[in-house]
């Protein structure tokens, strides 16, 4: 009985953390502040690494979020003097592939942070290494990282890497970039240059020319129209939001291959008025980032009902300013799109979902109702879980529901939240009966309803150490 409870505690424990690491990002939240979320975040990876360091390393194959992603490598490198060599190299192995998919910026913040603990033997200088090997433009980071970087190569003792960067020319550009008249490597000398030549900077990144435009004071609108085509989706993003109202310095956001989530966040960042404007683009992109996600299970479903959350506490924060809105949102297009027979439900009763905005209270259990009358195969609630209008009323129809008229399981419910309970080390659940799961980003909606059957207790500790080897097998690369 001990080893079945022990074997409960630790799903429990490991299902906990999960659900963490894709919904914090140690950023203040609706109802925590940023304190709470980052105390009780660095908790649970505590906690982990010293009870279940293996699964613990598992979770970088899993849909995480970067911040987490970031903390647990660190913590695998910092405190890995007692591991076994054969577990360190699995490690390793898993550290190499998640690094790979962390933005470069993450990845080399966090080794200058390996150097502020002074950790540099032999098996982190590899790491650092291959890393920085395997980029496929080192002149490139150099450039827009340049301080970072060389923090980096100083701290690790790096070897100059190749990638199109002269030999010896890495260190003269890092350390004593003025000491050269010019540079064989075209990225290092087109950094130079743009000191004095103006239409230098054009060629270089566009965080890095934005300060040298700045410094040879060439006008805004000038500077963005010609830059424009250095600059990353993510950069037109950032430019268009904050360009709002300033016409003449606005970037056209390009829309034909922006990320289902990220592209619900730019809608809701529009006016209503916009949005009336661009109805028809908005959702035509809308629609067919959903069918990108959706991929082969399009229209597989059967028949699905979604329960919305779009109450008051969908504004999120100043640092996360309507997300969970925006994975709402998010979500009912892939659901339209991965099922047959969709019905949507909105907490608020709005039915044009283009013209959403966080208002009114939470009435979960009416909604919930709702949508089991519709005789669904699958239910889906995306919700932050804070039913209030009334309170308890969710959870007392989901055990009624469960225990009394559907203890079979026809109808599949699943409750994904995208907030993190810094209260409860977890994800605020609606009822014990319903399995709820994480959730970061609406494309991950279907690996996290079928990783949510593990909250349901029907499965045990061996279950989830089998899901996660085959989730590690294929991450790294060794099951193939």
């Amino acid at each position: 009985m001990s080893e079945s409870m022990g074997d409960l505690v630790a799903c429990e424990d490991v299902l906990m953390f999960v659900n963490a690491a894709i919904t914090s990002t140690g950023q203040r939240e609706f109802h925590h502040y940023a304190g709470d979320q980052r105390l009780s975040l660095a908790f649970l990876h505590e906690y982990m690494l010293a009870n279940y360091r293996e699964l613990y390393a598992a979770a970088l194959a899993l849909n995480i979020n970067d911040h987490n992603a970031v903390l647990i490598v660190r913590n695998l490198l910092v405190y890995a003097s007692e591991v076994p060599l054969e577990r360190r190299r699995a490690e390793g192995r898993l550290i190499a592939a998640r690094l790979r998919l962390l933005p470069p910026q993450r990845v080399l913040r966090m080794f200058r942070d390996l150097r502020q603990v002074g950790l540099n033997n032999r098996r982190t200088r590899a790491i650092i290494q291959e890393w920085m090997a395997s980029r496929p433009d080192p002149a490139f980071d150099a450039v827009k990282y340049r301080g970072v970087v060389k923090d980096v190569v100083r701290h690790a003792h790096l070897s100059p890497p190749g990638g199109g960067v002269t030999r010896g020319e890495l260190g003269a550009f890092l350390f004593a970039p003025h000491s050269r008249r010019a540079f064989r490597t075209p990225m290092f000398e087109t950094w130079r240059r743009a000191h004095y030549e103006q239409a230098a900077l054009y060629d270089l990144p566009y965080t890095v020319a934005e300060g040298f435009a700045a410094k040879h004071g060439i006008p805004r609108k000038v500077f963005l129209e010609r830059i424009e085509p250095r600059m990353t989706r993510l950069e037109r993003l950032r430019l268009q939001e904050s360009a709002r109202g300033h016409k003449a310095g606005a970037v056209a956001a390009d829309l034909s291959g922006m990320p289902l989530t990220r592209l619900a966040t730019y809608v809701l960042s529009l006016s209503l008025d916009d949005r009336v404007e661009r109805r028809d683009e908005l959702t035509g992109a809308l629609r067919a980032a959903a069918l990108r996600a959706a991929g082969s299970l399009a229209g597989r479903w059967g028949r699905v009902t979604a329960v919305l959350d779009d109450s008051f506490s969908t504004t999120g924060s100043g640092q996360k300013r309507r997300r969970p809105l925006a994975v709402a949102l998010a979500c009912h297009h892939l659901l339209r799109a991965l099922a047959s027979d969709y019905t949507p439900l909105w907490l608020s009763g709005r039915a044009d979902e283009l013209l959403l905005y966080p208002f009114g209270p939470s009435p979960l259990g009416e909604r919930i109702l709702d949508a089991l009358d519709t005789g669904p195969e699958r239910l889906v609630v995306v919700s932050d879980g804070w039913d209030n209008a009334p309170p308890g009323l969710a959870a007392e129809v989901l055990r009624v529901w469960r225990t009394r008229l559907d203890p079979h399981r026809r109808v599949a419910i699943t409750h994904l939240n995208p907030v993190y309970d810094a209260d409860d080390f977890d994800v605020r659940r609606l009822a014990p009966t319903v399995p709820t799961a994480g959730i970061r980003d609406a494309e991950d909606l279907p690996t996290l309803v079928e990783l949510a059957r593990f909250a349901e207790g029907r499965v045990g500790l061996d279950d989830i150490r089998a899901y996660l080897d085959e989730r590690v097998a294929l991450f790294t690369g060794s099951g193939r």
